[in-house]
């Protein structure tokens, strides 16, 4: 099975900052058109969210399963399901000490990927990591992701991706799955 991992902030909501309550969360324009593609080319959505705002005590756990199940709830009115949510909630420098720590799932390392390979059974060489910054792409690279994809509005210095885009649309063109 191949997946489509998908950043959460900056990839699927616009990243204001420490998003966690469902009234702050405002989706990307495009990204249901982006992953409804990508689901029907046979790609498992997967989000994989670094959420440090845990650890440093902004929000909760509990506050953060409110709101990845209400986004769950957008996508599959859609018809798009979301395979599966993963949340790294450490940051060594946290205030909640359950969470303040160095951890093996925070990108850029491949925690969170592992962990998606591993319970769903994902190919990661014929799978594609979408981020809009290098800590994405640095966890794709770490895990054997085939294809890794930079997505900036403007001109990033450089990247180790795969390739850049600077619109939704041009993803699945880039991935030969439209025209």
């Amino acid at each position: 099975m191949k997946a489509a991992f998908l950043d959460r902030d900056g990839i699927i909501n616009e990243d204001t900052g420490y998003v966690y309550r469902i009234a702050d969360f405002h989706f990307l324009p495009g990204i249901f058109e982006l992953c409804g593609a990508l689901h029907s080319a046979g790609y498992l959505l997967v989000v994989i969210t670094n959420q440090s705002g845990i650890a440093r005590g902004k929000y909760t756990v509990a506050e953060m399963d409110e709101l990845h199940g209400w986004l769950r709830e957008q996508f599959s009115r859609r018809g798009i399901p979301l395979a599966a949510i993963y949340t790294c909630p450490h940051h060594p420098d946290g205030a909640i000490p359950e969470f303040a720590r160095i951890c093996d799932c925070r990108k850029p390392k491949p925690g969170m990927i592992f962990q998606a390979r591993d319970e769903l059974g994902l190919d990661l060489a014929a799978s594609v990591l979408l981020g809009n910054q290098e800590t994405d792409i640095g966890a794709g690279l770490a895990a054997g992701v085939g294809t890794t994809v930079l997505f900036a509005e403007g001109m990033p210095p450089t990247s180790r991706a795969t390739f850049v885009i600077r619109s939704f649309e041009e993803l699945p063109k880039r991935l030969g799955l439209a025209g």
